[in-house]
């Protein structure tokens, strides 16, 4: 009993950290209506900036006073620059949009916060007083009741201000009805930037309390935003009492997890308990709030919102494939090695961002899971062929079927959710499978340390990238693997694009519309989105094959949380709702074709993948204020708006022509023949 109440004391400092960071989540989503992803990542601007200023990282070092005011400033104004830049443009988007916004910013912060601190946990300077107090005879860390007493008061405070003064009544009537509040004299725009700065100041403020507490690091505070995310769920991102009193749950529980870990009985792996066990907790939770609650977020009256990305109808296959085919044959066996390898990862992003392109552009539903169902595919070919000796090409089968099958797992558990819902519940999923299944040496690698691969064979041809045909170069990877890849690519890309075109892609277009009227107009709802899942995640489980083909091992380091969150930004960029919008998305992916030209003439080395997700969030943001539709959606409207113009100009001049002739006007014949 004493561990018990010890562990839940240390527990505490974590359930403070998350409850202040849902605390903020409910603050910008009454305020603005956006779920913002990015709330934890403004916990770790505040942490970063307190430790930078305390030690000297920046300036000369400060006192513990003039270093937390000086860091609340700067929290404020990273949050008056995200309502600005990215929130406030989008404000009459659709919440898919705005969450997607968020996603953007979490990405500039993280990056951001690693190129200029570095990677790894920091030493954060406490500024509450260390102490112990005894409690049923236990002596317990005094600082950790001290923070979860502040967390409780900004809750107190927070539900007061709401109920009680002009400016919560104001901000819960706009919420309401929007555009009532705004005939009543009320603005949307300066209330949402009120209560963005009220949500920074609480998430930086507690970010710079708990550092100390739990962990600095850039890797793993960002990602709070999954169990608080469970909290702001449990309080119908409404109720500050709910939320706070949620966070502080789960913080204990899962400090209460850490103590039942070091048990005899604890199910272990290489002699270590199991890993990933708390971030399963996480996931259970929110599928069971999102289970009990039902299927839509709370409801707000806002302004009409502007339609979701177009979804053009592929109108040539053979032709672009043919010619893109030649010439990546070509590429394959003329360009040097690593170009060569930059090709062939780029044919890789291209098959995933294609599983994002079916589940979000065609059925409007964002996951984040798909990457983690790549590694289910990848670890599974490893262990199929280590362990049961099935090798190619069964064993890409068996690998591709098993990571449909989990996609489909999850899309059960997410029925009853839609679009954003969605999004919290594949995040907390992905954080899961990361560290429940890939960091456990049963199951994945574990610790990081990959997972071997042979190369494929058929007929005793090897057909990876120890083939002996090694191009002009002589050098490896064989570009006989990149044939492989680029078949593969091509069947998907003619898949997709033939989708679109099918009667079953038209019922995906009338669910990612309105399900309701899809529903009525006769379509199984449940039916489609259990078909795109699938077929999402077995493009997904394709891409995870020919990872683990292209580099001969499987580590989970690729296919973490942030990197998933990156191919989401570089599909929206590309254009979220095409074929072609995935080629040009994948063409910016980690250690494809762009990152790698600017790892080789510009970027220092080792920072490609951290530059490529900042460069990700920027672009992302500025593609969802400025083109929704992305690079290739851009493409498509710019050649309709020629083709339009032509037929116009054409039938204009022909009837001008026709007109003329009938009237006897001169130069009549001319112009008719013109025409």
């Amino acid at each position: 009993m004493k561990e018990l109440l010890l562990f839940a004391a240390l527990g505490l400092g974590q359930g403070a950290l998350i409850a202040g960071v849902a605390l903020g989540v409910v603050l910008t989503y009454r305020g603005s209506g956006i779920i913002n992803l990015a709330t934890g990542a403004v916990a770790m601007v505040g942490g970063f900036t307190f430790w930078a200023l305390k030690t000297g990282e920046i300036g000369n070092g400060m006192a513990n006073v003039p270093a937390l005011v000086l860091t609340l400033i700067v929290t404020m104004v990273f949050g008056a620059l995200m309502e600005l830049i990215a929130f406030r443009p989008l404000r009459t988007a659709s919440p898919l949009a705005k969450l997607v916004a968020s996603l953007g910013v979490l990405l500039i912060a993280q990056a951001g916060v690693v190129l200029l601190f570095g990677t790894g946990n920091k030493s954060a300077p406490g500024i509450l007083a260390e102490g112990t107090v005894t409690l049923f005879d236990v002596p317990m860390p005094s600082n950790r009741f001290v923070l979860a007493g502040i967390v409780i008061g900004a809750a107190i405070v927070l539900a007061t201000l709401y109920r009680f003064t002009r400016f919560g009544l104001a901000t819960r009537a706009a919420s309401e009805n929007e555009i009532n509040g705004m005939l009543a004299g009320l603005s949307p725009n300066q209330l949402s930037m009120v209560n963005t700065l009220l949500a920074s100041l609480v998430a930086g403020g507690l970010g710079v309390l708990a550092a100390s507490l739990t962990q600095l690091d850039a890797q793993v505070l960002p990602l709070v935003i999954v169990p608080a995310l469970a909290a702001a769920l449990l309080a119908n991102f409404t109720s500050f009492a709910i939320a706070c009193a949620a966070g502080l749950g789960i913080g204990i529980i899962t400090s209460e997890i850490d103590y039942l870990q070091t048990l005899s009985w604890f199910p272990t792996a290489d002699d270590a308990a199991i890993p990933g066990v708390k971030d399963l907790f996480v996931f259970v939770v929110i599928v069971l709030a999102l289970f009990l609650r039902g299927a839509s977020l709370p409801g707000r009256g806002e302004l009409v919102e502007q339609r979701l990305p177009f979804v053009p109808r592929p109108e040539r296959l053979a032709q672009p494939a043919i010619v893109m085919s030649v010439i990546c044959v070509v590429a394959l066996i003329v360009l040097p090695f690593d170009f060569r390898q930059a090709l062939i990862n780029t044919m890789i992003g291209t098959v995933i961002l294609l599983s994002l392109v079916v589940i979000t552009g065609f059925v409007g539903q964002i996951s984040v899971v798909q990457l983690a169902l790549s590694g289910i595919a990848g670890f599974s070919v490893s262990k199929l062929a280590t362990e049961a000796d099935i090798f190619f090409p069964f064993g890409p089968i068996f690998a591709i079927v098993i990571a449909t099958l989990v996609g489909m797992i999850v899309a059960v558990s997410a029925l009853r959710v839609r679009g954003v819902s969605l999004a919290v519940v594949t995040l907390a999923g992905a954080v899961a499978i990361q560290t429940f299944v890939f960091a456990n040496p049963n199951w994945g690698a574990g610790g990081g340390v990959g997972s071997p691969v042979a190369d494929p064979t058929l007929f005793g041809i090897n057909l990876g990238a120890g083939n002996g045909f090694r191009g002009l170069d002589d050098k490896v990877p064989s570009p006989v693997l990149g044939f492989l890849v680029l078949a593969v690519t091509v069947a998907v890309c003619l898949l997709v694009a033939n989708l679109r075109r099918s009667n079953l892609g038209q019922r995906m277009l009338a669910v990612r519309s309105n399900e309701r009227a899809a529903a009525a107009a006769g379509v199984n709802v449940r039916a489609v989105k259990l078909t795109a899942f699938g077929i999402s995640a077995f493009l997904a489980g394709t891409a995870g094959v020919l990872y683990a083909y292209n580099f001969g091992s499987v580590s989970p380091t690729r296919f973490a949380a942030f990197t998933a969150l990156g191919l989401i930004a570089f599909a929206y960029l590309g254009g979220i709702t095409t074929v072609s919008g995935a080629i040009f998305g994948a063409l910016i992916t980690t250690e494809a074709i762009m990152p790698f030209i600017f790892s080789k003439w510009i970027i220092p080395e080792g920072k490609t993948g951290t530059y490529s997700l900042l460069l990700g969030g920027v672009a992302l943001i500025v593609t969802l204020i400025q083109n929704p539709e992305g690079i290739a959606g851009a493409n498509y409207k710019k050649k309709q708006q020629k083709k339009r113009r032509a037929a116009a100009s054409g039938a204009g001049g022909g009837r001008g022509g026709v007109t003329a002739v009938l009237r006897g006007k001169p130069g009549a014949t001319t112009t008719a023949g013109k025409s």
